[in-house]
C-alpha cells in the first residue's frame, strides 16, 4: 500500500505524516502496525496529534517535529480563538519531552501564527500550511545532506551496526543514520546492515529491517545484547545511529541501549558515527546530565504484544533514552557539516556556518 496523498513530500511511497493539499487534515502511518500492517491514521485536531505523538503512532525526534508543525496547523485551523491554538501548542511541544525538534517546531510555528496576528483565518491557516510544508522539506534535504557527509566516512565493504530506527519513518524522509546508509549503498552497493531489535518496542526490527528491505540493503537482525560478541569478532566496521537531542558538550541523547553500544565501539576502536540535523542541536543544554530523559510504562516492558512476560505484580523500569558521552562520539553528521569530534568548539562553529537551503 502506498500512501494515500497525491505528493508526498517525503520522496518515497510511504511518510511518517504528510499535510493533505486542504491543509486541514494529516495524515499519520501508524508505525505499531508495522511491518504487518502499513495503516494512515487520518489526525484532524492539535490534541489528535498529542496523542498519536505520544502513543508512538508517529516517532523519532525529526519526525515528531514535522507532525508537531502540522499539529498547530490543525489547531490554527479549528480553534475559536488564538489563546486555543497557544494551549494547543503547548500541549504538542509537552508531548515528549526529550526530543527537543518537538518544541523547536512548535515555535517556528508560533512565530509565524504571531506575526500574522492581523491576517484573516483562512490566510493565517494557509500560511501556517505553508510554513510546515517547508520545514517538513528542509528535514528530508537536511537528510540528504548529511547522508552524503557520512557516507564519505563509510568504506566499501563495511558492516554498519545501528540501532533503533533513525530512517525515513524517524524523519521527513529518508532518514538520519539510515540517510548515511542509503547514501553510502548507493556509492557502492557494497554496505551491510545488523539492526538491534531495539527493545521493548522493536523499532529496528519492525521498522528499520522493513525500510531496508524496501531498498534491498543487506540486513540481519541482532538482539540488543548480542552486539558484545560481534565486537569482539571483528564483525562491526562502524557504528552510525541517530539522536534526540544534543547538547552543547556533544553528549547525545538516543534511544535506551545506544550507550552500550558506544562503549563496546570504544573498547574495539570502531567509530561511532551519530547523524542528526541541526535542529536536535540544544546550544541550551549544557551536557547530558540536563536532558530530561522520558520515563515510559513499566508494562511496556513487562508486557509483549499486549501478553504478561514478567510474574505479576513486577515492575519494569524504562527510561527511553539513555546520553552517550560526547568523547565517545567519533564524529556527528549534520546538514551544516561535519563536527569532528563533537564539542562545544565545533558546535559553535557549525552554528555560525550557513544552513543550506531546501
Amino acid at each position: 500500500m502506498s500512501i494515500p496523498h497525491p505528493a508526498p513530500l517525503s520522496g518515497a511511497d510511504y511518510s511518517a505524516a504528510e499535510l493533505l493539499p486542504e491543509g486541514d487534515v494529516a495524515l499519520v502511518l501508524d508505525q505499531r502496525r508495522l511491518p504487518s500492517e502499513e495503516v494512515y491514521v487520518e489526525v484532524r485536531t492539535g490534541d489528535a496529534m498529542v496523542d498519536a505523538i505520544r502513543d508512538m503512532l508517529v516517532r523519532g525526534t525529526p519526525a515528531i517535529g514535522v507532525a508537531a508543525a502540522y499539529g498547530v496547523v490543525l489547531a490554527a485551523h479549528r480553534a475559536r480563538s488564538d489563546d486555543e491554538v497557544r494551549a494547543v501548542a503547548a500541549r504538542i511541544a509537552a508531548a515528549r519531552p526529550t526530543a527537543v525538534n518537538l518544541a523547536w517546531a512548535v515555535h517556528r510555528m508560533l512565530a509565524v501564527f504571531e506575526r500574522h496576528a492581523g491576517a484573516p483565518r483562512a490566510e493565517r491557516s494557509a500560511l501556517l500550511a505553508d510554513e510546515a510544508r517547508a520545514l517538513h522539506r528542509e528535514d528530508v534535504a537536511a537528510c540528504r545532506r548529511m547522508g552524503e557527509l557520512g557516507a564519505a566516512r563509510i568504506p566499501d565493504g563495511s558492516t554498519i551496526l545501528t540501532h533503533c530506527n533513525a530512517g525515513a519513518l524517524a524523519t521527513g524522509g529518508y532518514g538520519t543514520a539510515l540517510g548515511v546508509v542509503r547514501a553510502a549503498y548507493a556509492r557502492s552497493r557494497d554496505v551491510r546492515v545488523l539492526a538491534c531489535e531495539t527493545r521493548p518496542y522493536l523499532q529496528g526490527a519492525r521498522l528499520t529491517a522493513w525500510e531496508l528491505a524496501k531498498d534491498g540493503i543487506p540486513v540481519e537482525l541482532v538482539t540488543d545484547g548480542m552486539t558484545g560478541h560481534f565486537f569482539s569478532r571483528g564483525a562491526i566496521d562502524a557504528v552510525v545511529v541517530g539522536a534526540d537531542r544534543i547538547a552543547r558538550n556533544g553528549d547525545v541523547a538516543n534511544k535506551i541501549g545506544t550507550y552500550g553500544h558506544a562503549c563496546l565501539a570504544r573498547l574495539h576502536g570502531v567509530p561511532f558515527y551519530v547523524a542528526a540535523p541541526w535542529s536536535t542541536v540544544d546550544l541550551g543544554c549544557p551536557s547530558g546530565l540536563a536532558i530530561p530523559i522520558e520515563e515510559r510504562a513499566s508494562d511496556e516492558v513487562t508486557r509483549f504484544g499486549g501478553k504478561l512476560v514478567a510474574p505479576e505484580g513486577v515492575r519494569a523500569r524504562h527510561p527511553a533514552f539513555d546520553v552517550t558521552r560526547a568523547g565517545y562520539v567519533t564524529a556527528l553528521f549534520t546538514e551544516r557539516g561535519i563536527a569532528d569530534p563533537p564539542g562545544p568548539d565545533e558546535l559553535e562553529r557549525l552554528a555560525r556556518s550557513p544552513a543550506p537551503q531546501a
